[in-house]
């Protein structure tokens, strides 16, 4: 199992709208509004890196207002 976080910068006032929809992805296991240079923290758990990949550049970047993503993969368990 792969554990990781993707970073979620979105277009001023957008975060409320896509907050749902990041929740909805398969998955994300927890999405929330945070403060600071990113605007949503999603928590993300897949059997493959790939599938984290996948879920950051195609399925995240891919809404609406969203402006930039960064993703970290966890280390432990």
């Amino acid at each position: 199992m792969v554990h990781a976080f993707i970073m979620v910068k979105t277009g001023a006032g957008e975060s409320e709208q896509l907050l749902a929809p990041i929740r909805e992805l398969e998955t994300v296991s927890e999405a929330h509004i945070v403060a600071g240079a990113y605007d949503i923290i999603a928590e993300v758990k897949a059997d493959a890196v790939y599938e984290v990949l996948k879920t950051a550049s195609s399925r995240v970047q891919g809404l609406q207002g969203v402006t930039d993503t960064k993703t970290y993969i966890s280390l432990d368990e």
